[in-house]
């Protein structure tokens, strides 16, 4: 399981005190007004830095951080990750989970017959589709809803669908 989470992504620097343009990669971008600290992973070096300040700008999120004051120290963090802790991150709701725990899976039918792992996750916007890499390297989809998906088991790395008729 992944224990860091990519929130979002540095575009750049938001004028001349420090901000930072970032691109969110959350569902929730308003996520971030309640953030203290996040992890800020460039190529080079990750460090934990404490947000001072969250403001939103169209799809964007400006944010000041700790340490970061000038246009100049902004830009040496174009590209970097903003990463949080699981602890730190959003708690899913019953029959939510993170993507990252998804990747990997096993995937079995209801009759206990290996399908395959789950390689992708699609997000449409109607629901989310599971890609599975079978053994001989084929892939099949499956569309993330009830009617399909019968069990997740992120501890045991086991996730149990029902075959629609038509689906493989």
């Amino acid at each position: 399981m992944e224990d860091l989470f990519t929130v979002g992504i540095v575009t750049t620097a938001h004028g001349v005190k420090g901000e930072v343009k970032v691109f969110p990669t959350t569902d929730d971008p308003k996520r971030f007004k309640k953030l203290k600290e996040v992890i800020v992973k460039t190529k080079k070096e990750s460090v934990t830095k404490k947000v001072e300040s969250v403001k939103f700008f169209k799809q964007f999120v400006l944010l000041k951080l700790e340490g970061i004051n000038t246009m100049d120290d902004a830009l040496l963090y174009k590209q970097a990750e903003l990463c949080v802790t699981r602890d730190n991150a959003v708690k899913c709701d019953k029959d939510e989970y993170f993507i990252a725990d998804l990747y990997g899976l096993k995937v079995n039918d209801e009759d206990n017959n290996y399908i395959g792992e789950i390689s992708d996750v699609i997000q449409t916007g109607a629901n989310d589709v599971y890609e599975i890499k079978r053994e001989d390297e084929s892939k099949v989809y499956i569309p993330a809803i009830k009617d399909c998906i019968k069990k997740v088991d992120i501890a045991s790395g086991l996730m149990v669908i029902h075959v629609m008729e038509g689906l493989f």
